[in-house]
């Protein structure tokens, strides 16, 4: 049979067409009834007049009927009608509606005070008879127009802030949002077949493994038949572990567009308020809804600002936080005594360390999926995505472009497809050609050219030594990355870099982290060798190479003397500012043992650029020449670059190592 849309529309859905009443023109049409008699009520022209006119034009005529004194302020004039034709009186006596004279009052004065217009009174009319004294009068009147509006404009004022917050409160936030009477109620966002996400898993590439989990969850929900008979249960949880960037919201938007079910999005920042209850409060209704939707997915966006491990920083916050009830909340929700079949919760956090052990248990994330940096592979298909609505020229090769961009995550990759756009508009082009995308990977890694810097030519001179030393040292230790690009133009925070190209490996040698060390402490070495001394420019390599130290001393085992054990805590249970997990004596072995190892690299990279001093001034020479040299510049001066053994792995991740100012603590 077919259904008619037309006819199955609901009643609430058809009042939501028809026009509102507007109560404003009652509100209008009342107020128009009440100033409008008062409008007409004075129907002849009063005349405003001061006590020497009365006395002169008025009084001496003898014209006074009588005299009104209205709240001892105002004193009205009624003259008398025998004096309607007087050229003077005729003006205020001639009705404004129909015809004969007025009643009056024809004028009106003020009077000052009760005692001085007595007084007045009384010595203008001494000598009168009794008979044509003026009578006077003295009334109270009140206005009471004006007396109702100044009781009813604050209650209708009232009244319509009282709407206008309600309607704000009630309605303006949502569900769950800044509502006095919804406080507590969850503000997650619900997805459905009418606002479901228009990602799908053909918009998400370089994750095929997490693909394949998190589509057996969609499928599973589209036809749950084909496993249930086996007798197969559909995972609680499933929770997705990455560094930023490698696309862990973007596959739960994937989720989102493709499963066929309701879907609730939140992050985990969202329970967290400062008054207690609150964040408990929403899981609940979190759940209540997902539990009336079922099947349907609950998403928890950074989940590890509500999912922290309980009894961290006790002795700070205390046993009672805020955020160990909503977790507490959230566990027994996921995994408590009620049943709670049908609804899959799926997580996003780049800091699994911190999270409570009971929350990643099976039984509530049955599933952890860790996805990593890209590979070589992955970053093309990743390129191939993100170039899909771009113009390119036949230059663009997408092999090239991904072994350019070792250590790249997905989210840097649609950034340098992105600036490869901008640039290409920038220059007027038609296309976006290789040059550009070049351009926006060097400007994604190191930051803006910056040709406008003032700098000095000494400074410049040091800068250009600086970064030839990098340069020769990293050519001739044969397990550092091979240099691909040598710059002195200022770019973001630095004054120069140099561009290694890494391999695609996981692991690293003894040797090589010791010649790691030696091609970052090039830079002050060629300095000291050149000049005498050293300046600055040398900070984020010293930064560098003392973290790294301290790895290999503390991490990695490579030191003798302290063994082979390793300090560093993968749970990240462990507080090292409360506690060392050393002795301090072990504690002063470190330190001395870290001076020593970076003092022997330092050494050897001296005695490298001694030997290697001509070759040295003629790099320094082309950079102040030509401000960036290449590859091919090196091999020129320097011959071919030593093959690396292939045994040898090499790091995992783009290394840039500038010369930067004083003042920057921050490299690209």
């Amino acid at each position: 049979m077919e259904n008619n849309n037309s006819d199955n529309k609901s009643p609430q859905a058809d009042s939501r067409h028809q026009k509102r009443f507007n109560w404003y023109w009652v509100y209008l049409v009342i107020l128009l009834l009440l100033l409008i008699p008062n409008l007409f009520h004075s129907y002849s022209p009063v005349k405003e007049i001061t006590w020497q006119e009365f006395e002169k034009s008025i009084l001496s005529k003898k014209a006074v009927d009588h005299i009104e004194v209205v709240n001892n302020e105002t004193a009205q004039v009624y003259i008398k009608k025998e004096f309607a034709g007087d050229p003077y009186f005729k003006e205020v006596m001639t009705p404004i509606f129909g015809k004969g004279v007025s009643d009056g009052p024809h004028f009106r004065f003020e009077i000052g005070s009760v005692d001085a217009f007595e007084r007045k009174m009384d010595e203008v009319q001494k000598g009168f008879p009794a008979t044509e004294k003026i009578p006077v009068t003295y009334i109270r009147r009140s206005n009471w127009l004006m007396d109702m509006l100044v009781w009813l404009i604050p209650v209708f004022l009232i009244i319509f802030l009282w709407q206008l917050l309600s309607r704000r409160l009630l309605t303006g936030g949502g569900i769950g949002g800044p509502s006095i009477f919804n406080f507590g109620k969850s503000t997650a966002r619900l997805m459905n077949w009418e606002n479901k996400s228009t990602i799908t898993f053909d918009d998400v590439a370089g994750l095929e493994e997490a693909k394949v989990e998190v589509k057996e969850i969609v499928d599973f929900l589209k036809d749950p038949d084909s496993y249930t008979r086996l007798g197969a249960k559909i995972p609680k949880g499933m929770i997705i572990v990455g560094p930023p960037g490698t696309g862990k919201t973007l596959l739960v938007k994937a989720v989102a567009g493709e499963a066929g079910v309701p879907f609730f999005s939140i992050s985990g920042s969202e329970f967290v308020e400062m008054f207690v209850g609150v964040g408990a409060s929403r899981v609940r209704d979190l759940f209540r809804q997902a539990k009336e939707k079922v099947p349907c997915i609950v998403f928890i966006d950074e989940i590890d600002a509500v999912g922290r491990s309980r009894g961290r920083n006790a002795l700070y916050s205390g046993a009672n936080d805020e955020r160990e009830s909503t977790l507490n909340q959230l566990l027994t929700e996921m995994d408590g005594f009620s049943p709670n079949s049908g609804v899959i919760v799926l997580a996003a956090t780049n800091r699994a360390d911190m999270l409570d052990p009971a929350l990643l248990r099976p039984g509530r994330f049955d599933r952890h999926i860790y996805l990593e940096l890209p590979n070589l592979h992955e970053r093309k298909a990743i390129f191939g995505v993100h170039m899909r609505p771009l113009v390119i020229d036949s230059s663009i090769n997408l092999d090239f472009l991904a072994s350019q961009t070792p250590g790249f995550s997905g989210a840097d990759i649609a950034n340098i497809c992105n600036e490869a756009a901008l640039i290409a508009a920038r220059r007027k082009k038609d296309a976006i050609g290789r040059i550009d995308f070049l351009d926006a990977i060097d400007r994604v890694v190191a930051g803006l050219e910056k040709k406008s810097k003032i700098i000095s030519p000494g400074e410049k001179e040091i800068i250009a030594y600086h970064e030839a030393g990098h340069a020769i040292v990293s050519w001739l230790l044969e397990k550092v990355d091979p240099v691909v690009k040598v710059s002195i133009i200022p770019r973001g925070k630095s004054l120069g870099a140099a561009w290694y190209l890494p391999e695609e490996k996981q692991l690293h040698s003894q040797s090589a982290f010791n010649e790691r060390l030696c091609a970052t402490l090039a830079g002050r070495a060629a300095e000291e060798l050149i000049f005498g001394e050293v300046s600055s420019g040398a900070l984020d390599d010293l930064e560098k190479v003392t973290k790294e130290a301290y790895m290999m001393v503390m991490y990695y085992g490579f030191n003798k003397k302290i063994g082979n054990l390793s300090f560093y805590d993968s749970t990240g249970q462990q507080n090292m500012g409360i506690q060392k997990p050393y002795s301090e004596e072990t504690g002063r072995l470190i330190d001395e043992e870290v001076r020593q190892l970076v003092a022997g690299s330092y050494n050897k990279t001296l005695e490298i650029l001694r030997n290697n001093k001509d070759s040295l001034v003629r790099i320094a020479g082309l950079l102040l020449e030509k401000e960036v040299i290449y590859k091919e510049d090196l091999e020129a001066v320097l011959g071919k670059r030593p093959e690396k053994r292939e045994s040898e792995p090499a790091q995992d991740k783009k290394i840039i190592t500038g010369i930067v100012p004083f003042n920057s603590m921050d490299h690209p």
